[in-house]
C-alpha cells in the first residue's frame, strides 16, 4: 500500500531557507500522472530565486531538474513518451519542464514553453491543484500534456538530472544557432550549460570552440568539456566566432563577444535569466555585419528526447557525471544549498530513493 504522507520542501519567499513539511499524496486526476521523484539537482536559476535574486510567487517547490518513477496514471493520462515507447508503473522517466496544451497561439507557432496555459515545474504557487509541482520533493504530480521520456536503464541518476534543463536548453540554443560544422564557435560561460554547448559543438564538429570564463577552475572543465581553448575575455583579444553562445548571463561576456562576431555571424543569448542593468548593442554594426540575435529561454519537447540521446551517446566521452558534487537528504536541506553556493561547486541534488 502507498505510503500515506509524502516530503516537500517550500520556499517561503525569505532568502536563503527552505523549509520542510509533510503532506498528503495526491491521487492523480484525469490526465495527469504522478510520479514517485527519485532525485533532482539543484539549478543555477533555483539558486538565484533562493538568494532573492528572482522573484516567484510564494510558496513554491522549487526543483526542475527532476527524474522519478511512473507510480500511477489518471484516467485518460497519456501513456506514451516522446519516442512512442508505452509507458506503465515503474518506468524510470524524465519530463518537460513545462506541460502545454497544444493549440493556443504559443505552441502552434513552436512555443510550447511559453504556453498560455502552461504548467512551469518548480516554479508553481503552491496552491490546490498544483501542490506536487516541483522536484523538491518525493512526490510529483505531472500535468496533462506533460512530455515525458523513458530513461535508459544504464543512464545514471548523475547524467539523468540536469537532462531535462541545462542538455534539453542547449540542444534548442543549439538548434536556434544553426549547424556548427566547421565553424568558429564561442561558448560564454563554463557552468553546466556552457560546458554542455562546448561538449555538443565539439562532438558535432565545429571547427574550434572557445569558452570565455572568468573562473580558472571552469577554464580547465571547459578544456575537459571539448573546448580547443578556455580563457579569460580579454580586451586585445582579435579573433573572430561565426556562432556565439551566451550562456553566462554577463553583459560583459555578451560586450566582448558582439565585437568579435564574423560577418553573417549568429548570437544566441541564454544566460540572462534573471533581471540586470540594460547592455549595449549597435544596431549598425548588426545590419552592415548581417548579424542574427536570437533568444532561448527553455525548449520544446523535441529538445527533451535529443537531449537523452545526446546523453546515451555521448554522456560518457566527457565528465558529466562527475558534475554533481554530492546527493542530500531532504531534511540536509541547509547543507545542500551551503554545498550548492560554495565557490567552484558543481551540482548538488536531492536523492529520494
Amino acid at each position: 500500500m502507498k505510503q500515506a504522507t509524502g516530503r516537500a520542501l517550500l520556499f517561503d519567499g525569505v532568502p536563503g531557507t527552505l523549509r520542510l513539511e509533510n503532506r498528503e499524496i495526491p491521487v492523480p486526476g484525469p490526465g495527469e500522472v504522478l510520479a514517485c521523484v527519485t532525485a533532482s539537482t539543484i539549478c543555477g536559476s533555483d539558486l538565484h530565486t533562493i538568494k532573492g535574486r528572482r522573484q516567484v510567487a510564494v510558496p513554491t517547490i522549487l526543483g526542475h531538474e527532476i527524474i522519478g518513477v511512473i507510480a500511477e496514471f489518471g484516467a485518460g493520462a497519456d501513456r506514451k513518451d516522446l519516442e512512442g515507447n508505452i509507458l506503465k508503473p515503474g518506468d524510470r522517466v524524465t519530463w518537460a519542464i513545462v506541460g502545454n496544451c497544444g493549440h493556443c497561439a504559443p505552441c502552434v507557432s513552436d512555443m510550447p514553453q511559453k504556453c498560455a496555459a502552461g504548467f512551469k515545474y518548480g516554479h508553481e504557487l503552491d496552491r490546490e491543484g498544483a501542490r506536487w509541482a516541483g522536484g523538491f520533493a518525493e512526490w510529483c504530480l505531472l500535468a496533462p500534456g506533460t512530455a515525458m521520456v523513458r530513461l535508459p536503464e544504464s543512464m545514471p541518476d548523475e547524467l539523468a538530472c540536469p537532462v531535462s534543463c541545462a542538455t534539453a536548453t542547449v540542444c534548442a540554443a543549439m538548434e536556434a544557432a544553426g549547424p556548427p560544422k566547421g565553424k568558429r564557435i564561442l561558448v560564454a560561460g563554463a557552468g553546466l550549460l556552457g560546458l554542455t554547448a562546448c561538449a555538443m559543438a565539439a562532438t558535432r564538429g565545429a571547427g574550434s570552440v572557445t569558452c570565455v570564463e572568468i573562473d580558472g577552475h571552469r577554464r580547465q572543465r571547459a578544456l575537459e568539456f571539448g573546448a580547443s581553448q578556455a580563457m579569460i575575455p580579454e580586451p586585445g583579444f582579435a579573433g573572430e566566432f561565426d556562432i556565439f553562445l551566451e550562456l553566462s548571463g554577463s553583459n560583459a561576456a555578451w560586450e566582448w563577444a558582439f565585437d568579435r562576431l564574423a560577418l553573417g555571424g549568429r548570437a544566441v543569448l541564454v544566460g540572462s535569466v534573471f533581471p540586470a542593468p540594460d547592455t549595449r548593442i549597435s544596431l549598425e554594426r548588426v545590419v552592415r555585419r548581417l548579424i542574427g540575435i536570437r533568444g532561448i529561454h527553455n525548449y520544446a519537447p523535441r529538445h527533451l528526447l535529443e537531449a537523452v540521446r545526446f546523453l546515451e551517446a555521448c554522456g560518457n566521452r566527457f565528465p558529466f557525471a562527475g558534475m554533481v558534487d554530492g546527493w542530500h537528504d531532504l531534511a540536509d536541506h541547509a547543507m545542500a544549498l551551503r554545498a550548492a553556493t560554495m565557490p567552484g561547486a558543481g551540482r548538488v541534488g536531492f536523492r529520494m530513493a
